[in-house]
């Protein structure tokens, strides 16, 4: 797992599943989360509903379940590095 220098809580932009999902919803004081991607989006499949779509800022859901998944700013141009909170979990 990744560290960030800011967080103190063992997350960073290198953590996996629901944790990296929290970091980055939670990183700067909430100020990336929205903020839209660099390259337009990243083309992805909901790892809890399996439908296609198009993760366009940090933090985002599958339109068809609502299923939660982010990418941390590093890791940002790689499909491979979107992760998913797991199902059942909602946003605060």
């Amino acid at each position: 797992m990744g560290t960030c220098g800011g967080c103190g809580n063992g997350a960073g932009p290198f953590s996996e599943g629901r944790e990296l999902v929290e970091f980055v919803y939670n990183a700067h004081a909430g100020a990336i989360r929205n903020k839209p991607l660099s390259s337009g989006g990243l083309r992805t499949v909901c790892q809890g509903c399996g439908a296609g779509f198009v993760l366009q800022t940090y933090v985002g859901t599958c339109p068809a379940c609502g299923g939660v998944h982010a990418v941390s700013p590093p890791r940002s141009s790689d499909p491979a590095g979107i992760q998913f909170a797991g199902i059942g979990y909602r946003l605060p």
